[in-house]
């Protein structure tokens, strides 16, 4: 018989990287890394880097084991007719000590034809930041793919994008084909498609600790790039609301809760809910399970709960999958 579901937690991944730091083990307020962490992947379906469950009943068990046995209950309807087994989002926190390399990513079509997997849309939800810091999001001018070839070979390249002063609460939508780079000194959360296919551009030739540089993807990113401009990169919500709409689009749905005291969540329909602990701490309350959860926490709660709520004071992404548009 099948234990009963209820809201998991996962064991954190760690990802060590050229360009990570140490504030990830502040934040989530673990013991302090030995090598630089960039990246704490708290929710993944990635082949190979699939998330455990760090307690319960379910403790030990993958992500993806949890699917294949619970199905609708855990994932909902909508997940599974729409991606099937797959999980269909990635959640990261991300400590950028240094720049992130210049990259985009390819959208569905580009990559189911070159590599037979799903594209990556993604979102960034700014937690903190060092003075100074930048996000780089999309296309300051608009160029042809002859002079994006032309900028890249001169060193020009970074010039033709848009530069962010970021700021704590700041939010950026980077649907597949914006190019973009994390600058130092930014903390966040990362909600993005269940990917890993990434076409760095740029990397400050740089040179990890073997001297060797990174593997460059120019001419696979020409294709990739919507060289257009947008009028605004940086998305626009109510900083002071209990609940407000982060991003709606086709791959996933990501709102921001901010209790102060009691809050009832709603449940989306036939989908699960994930939550994501930016800061301060609460009580959640899951049909007859209740766990506390805290800053630097993720928790999945199952597609069959019926009544959510929280109580206590922190700020809180969710994301769930929304029906076809």
């Amino acid at each position: 018989m099948s234990a009963k579901l209820y809201p998991l937690k996962f064991i954190p991944q760690f990802k060590s990287v050229i360009w990570g730091g140490n504030r990830l083990a502040t934040f989530k307020n673990t013991e302090a890394f030995t090598d630089a962490v960039g990246e704490s992947w708290e929710l993944s379906d990635v082949t190979g880097h699939e998330s455990i469950v760090a307690e319960g009943e379910l403790q030990g068990c993958s992500l993806h084991d949890l699917i294949a046995q619970y199905g609708e209950k855990l994932v909902g309807e909508t997940p599974l007719r729409r991606f099937g087994t797959k999980f269909p989002i990635l959640i990261k926190l991300i400590d950028a000590n240094d720049d992130l390399s210049v990259q985009v990513h390819p959208d569905d079509a580009l990559a189911a034809k070159r590599h037979n997997c799903m594209g990556k849309t993604e979102m960034w939800y700014v937690i903190d930041v060092r003075p100074g810091a930048k996000i780089y999001a999309g296309m300051a001018r608009e160029i042809t793919p002859d002079q994006y070839v032309k900028d890249v070979a001169d060193g020009t390249f970074t010039q033709d994008i848009a530069c962010h002063e970021s700021h704590p609460g700041d939010v950026f939508f980077i649907p597949a084909g914006r190019v973009h780079a994390i600058g130092a000194g930014n903390l966040i959360a990362e909600i993005q498609q269940t990917s890993d296919i990434t076409y760095r551009i740029y990397d400050y030739n740089r040179r990890d600790a073997q001297g060797n540089q990174r593997q460059l993807h120019t001419e696979e990113a020409r294709e990739a790039i919507d060289y257009r401009v947008s009028d605004n990169y940086v998305s626009s919500y109510d900083h002071n609301a209990a609940h407000a709409s982060l991003v709606d689009c086709d791959f996933f749905t990501v709102n921001l809760l901010k209790p102060d005291g009691k809050l009832d969540v709603d449940m989306p329909a036939g989908s699960f809910l994930s939550l994501t602990v930016v800061g301060g701490a609460a009580t959640l309350t899951a049909d007859d399970a209740t766990i506390d959860i805290r800053q630097g926490e993720t928790i999945l709660v199952p597609a069959e709960t019926k009544h959510v709520a929280l109580d206590g004071n922190a700020t809180i992404l969710t994301a769930s999958i929304p029906s076809e548009k």
